[in-house]
């Protein structure tokens, strides 16, 4: 009898113990960029195979934007969750869904992880998809195989400081593949930001077809060579042909992959600078007739768009014609900046433009150009961007200014109640040396190290409380003279790009840099996970 007992005692502890709830260590959240409200809690959640990934609506965005979690969840760690759809919450499950009744920007979310389930709610797309970015970053930095992944339980109330959160890339001194622009939007995407600004074309090359005028990739998509070193130190070439530009239907697909991933791209077509090789491919644009041609070296160019001709507007308007379409967003950027005005001193064409105009001087020249540019853009449902040279002989009455030449720029915008966006050189600029540039690739000087670019305030301290709702945000630029790789552009982004989507996203008071460096710990793992040519200095 008694052996009987201890062998029925024996099979109810083995059950026991069978029916125990398995311990986890909570890991720590690091979140980048830092949420607007966190409350951590205890315990996790723990996902495995059999966790379904749940959405609320039975539609192909939702589904899509929880299969950016599920992809995540194999390519790191092997488990292959399924997504399904579900009015409501279920326990042991994801919940990722719209609701209508939240007061939530468009771009916020609210995420609640529990032991019991995770639940993400926002009252639009945008908002869900940055909520997933966050699930990404609870989950572990590295690959690894696993049988379960666990996510630390967390309250999250998020959302953005500022509308305009981009970054720039400049194709034309040195093209980048397809793929790469893809990869860079990934970039800009993981890092919540929602802006692409695609400079398409450059003294050094035109980026884009253009159908109506087949010479602009015939001819002004290829130099010669390119300069080695330097260009305030050398004369030396490397004799080899360089060029590449984009179909648009490659531009239809990078803008359509952006789409996805909730970024609007906004092109750049450059006028009236930084035109040469527009004008080797038509030199009847220009000034002087040519020759020209596209330049091999970095800098300013005295030849530019001849604003006196009628033609040169019948060019741009024509171009900006097939460019509208490719891109659905609000802005079309112009350039606009460094435009010398010695031919227009010299040009028989623009004296008598300005005489016919009643302009007073060349700045007020280029006002009317850009103005003309201006009025086009809008007569089509375009609001137009530019370089704040654009403030030079007159502002155009809708534009936007992106201040670039320090803040100068997008206060006096601001001031005046235009929209501003905030890239000044010496928070901004990522083509400047990050570290000692004994020790860096070389680039085209300046030094912006990670601290300088987390602590840059966008509102400037000069504007009202009033005047400061006319700053839109900020962004990161990016020049890519001495940058001819994906590589090299990678390692001059990263992890500058991370400072600055908190700089955009999160609130002003709760950004603390010590706080964002023991963050941005786990944030460079996720860098050498997926394969990123990050700068390493502030992390050995």
């Amino acid at each position: 009898m008694k052996l009987k007992k201890g062998f029925f005692m024996l099979v109810i502890l083995a059950a026991l113990v069978g029916c125990s709830t398995k311990q986890y260590t909570r890991p720590e959240v690091k979140i980048v960029p830092g949420p607007a409200k966190i409350t951590n809690a205890d315990g996790v959640f723990a996902l495995n195979e059999k966790t379904p990934v749940l959405v609320n609506e039975d539609n192909q965005e939702l589904k899509q934007i929880a299969g950016f979690l599920t992809a995540h969840l194999s390519d790191f760690y092997r488990l292959n969750a399924s997504v399904d759809v579900a009015d409501s919450p279920q326990k042991r499950a994801i919940f990722i869904g719209i609701d209508k009744s939240l007061s939530l920007g468009k771009e916020a979310y609210n995420l609640s992880v529990t032991p019991k389930q995770i639940v993400l709610k926002a009252s639009a797309p945008n908002g869900l998809f940055y909520g997933v970015q966050t699930l990404i970053q609870l989950l572990p930095p590295s690959r690894q195989q696993l049988s379960e992944a666990v996510f630390p339980a967390v309250e999250i109330e998020d959302s953005p400081r500022f509308s305009w959160r981009g970054m720039h890339l400049d194709v034309g001194r040195h093209f980048m593949p397809v793929d790469f622009v893809k990869k860079y939007i990934d970039y800009i995407a993981m890092n919540k930001m929602n802006v692409f600004h695609w400079h398409l074309t450059e003294d050094q090359g035109w980026r884009i077809e253009i159908k109506k005028y087949p010479k602009l990739t015939e001819i002004g998509s290829k130099r010669k060579e390119t300069l080695i070193g330097h260009a305030h130190e050398s004369n030396e070439y490397d004799g080899k042909p360089y060029g590449g530009f984009y179909t648009q239907d490659e531009i239809k697909d990078v803008v359509a992959y952006a789409k996805a991933r909730y970024v609007t791209v906004v092109p750049e077509i450059e006028l009236p600078g930084h035109a040469l090789a527009a004008l080797a491919s038509y030199p009847e644009l220009g000034c002087t007739g040519g020759p020209y041609e596209v330049a091999t070296t970095w800098g300013i160019f005295d030849d530019v768009y001849c604003a006196g001709k009628e033609n040169t507007f019948k060019f741009l308007e024509d171009v900006i014609s097939e460019v509208m379409p490719l891109f659905p967003g609000e802005y079309f950027h112009i350039g606009g900046d460094e435009c010398p005005k010695t031919q227009w001193k010299k040009c028989p064409y623009c004296q008598a433009r300005m005489k016919k105009e009643g302009l007073k001087n060349e700045h007020e020249l280029q006002s009317y150009f850009v103005q003309r540019i201006e009025k086009f853009l809008n007569e089509h449902g375009k609001k137009m961007i530019g370089w704040d040279e654009i403030l030079e002989g007159g502002l155009a009455p809708n534009a936007t200014v992106m201040s670039w030449r320090g803040e100068e720029g997008g206060i006096a915008a601001a001031q005046a109640h235009h929209d501003a966006v905030m890239t000044p050189g010496n928070y901004c600029y990522f083509d400047h040396y990050q570290a000692d540039p004994k020790t860096q690739p070389l680039a085209i000087g300046g030094f912006t190290p990670l601290k300088e670019v987390y602590g840059y305030e966008p509102v400037p301290k000069e504007l009202s409380a009033e005047e400061g709702k006319y700053i839109l945000g900020a962004q990161g630029n990016v020049w890519t003279e001495y940058m001819k790789t994906p590589e090299r552009v990678e390692y001059m982004v990263f992890p500058r790009i991370a400072a600055l989507a908190e700089v955009v996203w999160s609130p002003k008071g709760a950004r603390n840099y010590d706080d964002f460096m023991n963050r941005m710990q786990d944030e460079v793992k996720r860098y050498d996970a997926l394969g990123i040519n990050y700068c390493n200095v502030e992390f050995q």
